[in-house]
């Protein structure tokens, strides 16, 4: 099973060039139990193309469960 979540790739640093600092945030899952991992893909990548990833780069990803 599979889940899809989002997260920023950046936060605002002023000491950083742009005045952006790489820095993976926190998740927070969109979806989850999903049975295939072609099913998680397709939904990351709908949300990729239906939301602006902004300044901080947020963008969908998917990844395998674990119980």
């Amino acid at each position: 099973m599979y889940y899809v979540f989002v997260r920023d790739w950046w936060k605002d640093n002023p000491e950083w060039p742009n005045g952006l600092e790489p820095c993976p945030g926190p998740e927070e899952v969109i979806e989850k139990y999903i049975q295939t991992e072609e099913e998680a893909r397709r939904i990351a990548k709908e949300y990729n193309k239906t939301h602006a990833p902004g300044r901080l780069s947020r963008k969908a990803e998917f990844a395998e469960m674990e119980f």
